[in-house]
């Protein structure tokens, strides 16, 4: 109920990804909102979804003890001041303290004192010392996509040799302690993933898109799908996936406690760059690595690797 009450407009999809429920059991349960008495208004067709007739109508939230802890403890473990609106979390960080009981104030206050995150200094926990600096267009980035997903973007690549891009952003994410941006490249027609600190210039795009949300999703389901390299994962793969992989990739758990899973990627087989980074990431995966699918280059690849290690 908070969650569509923060909402003026939603539609059942949005219910389903956000609670990870059926379609069914997401218009049941609008459905019970709707006969307590909540004010919501239907619209029909393509784009239609839900509204609500008074933004108003739970009562204004109130922290529990647990919440506002687990607030500050967000807070205090982005110390990376560089990132898009952290400039503000100081300030922020000490409203939190002063809507506090005097008890849960000094909770907080202690909790600041003992907790230490990564890339802090013991000696003096506010010193940063920051390996993740993010580049200055990551904030344009993310305060256009916010507001438009469809962009127009100036990638450069090489230095002097820039490409003028017209996509629609997918995901903005770090990786590797490197910020990336997924795209759908709408000229090419393919998937990307653009290193946020060689774009310059983004802007709102002026032409017309295509495609909708949706069908752009339907298209990365599709080429998943299609994938050539299928990978399989024990215990021990799945800890090294973690530590380093390329960007993109989404890890499957497949067992329980993450004791397996799976991941699919679509190589180029004809790009030798990619092929022998691959290679070479696959053995560093260890021997708990079995192999759905996978490209005739890239397993002769292989099979050279583990010759030249006296392994086959």
């Amino acid at each position: 109920m908070r969650y569509i009450n923060n909402r003026a407009h939603f539609t059942i999809a949005e219910i389903q990804r956000e609670f990870k429920i059926s379609r069914a059991t997401a218009i049941r349960d609008i459905n019970e909102i709707q006969a307590m008495g909540f004010p919501l208004t239907t619209e029909l067709g393509r784009g239609g979804g839900y509204s609500v007739l008074q933004n108003q109508y739970l009562p204004s939230a109130r922290f529990t003890p647990d919440e506002l802890k687990a607030i500050f403890i967000s807070f205090i473990a982005s110390k990376n001041s560089q990132l898009p609106y952290l400039q503000n979390r100081r300030s922020i960080t000490e409203k939190l303290i002063g809507i506090a009981s005097q008890t849960q104030q000094d909770e907080l206050i202690e909790l600041n004192r003992i907790l230490l995150f990564e890339n802090t200094n013991p000696a003096n926990p506010n010193l940063l010392e920051l390996d993740d600096a993010a580049p200055p267009e990551l904030n344009q980035l993310i305060s256009l996509a916010v507001r438009d997903k469809h962009l127009r973007v100036t990638y450069e690549p090489s230095p002097g040799w820039p490409e003028l891009l017209d996509v629609f952003v997918l995901h903005i994410f770090n990786s590797n302690a490197q910020w990336l941006v997924e795209v759908y490249d709408l000229v090419t027609d393919a998937f990307r993933y653009l290193p946020v600190a060689l774009l310059r210039d983004s802007a709102i795009s002026g032409l017309e898109l295509k495609w909708t949300e949706q069908e752009i999703a339907n298209k990365k389901r599709l080429v998943a799908r299609e994938s050539n390299l299928v990978v399989k994962l024990d215990a021990t793969g799945i800890q090294r996936f973690k530590r380093m992989h390329p960007p993109g990739i989404i890890l499957s758990f497949t067992g329980m406690f993450q004791s397996s899973g799976m991941f699919n990627v679509q190589l180029d087989a004809t790009d030798a760059e990619a092929l022998a980074y691959y290679a070479d990431w696959l053995l560093f995966l260890g021997k708990g690595v079995a192999y759905e699918r996978i490209p005739d280059e890239l397993r002769a690849l292989l099979v050279e690797r583990l010759s030249q290690l006296g392994l086959s």
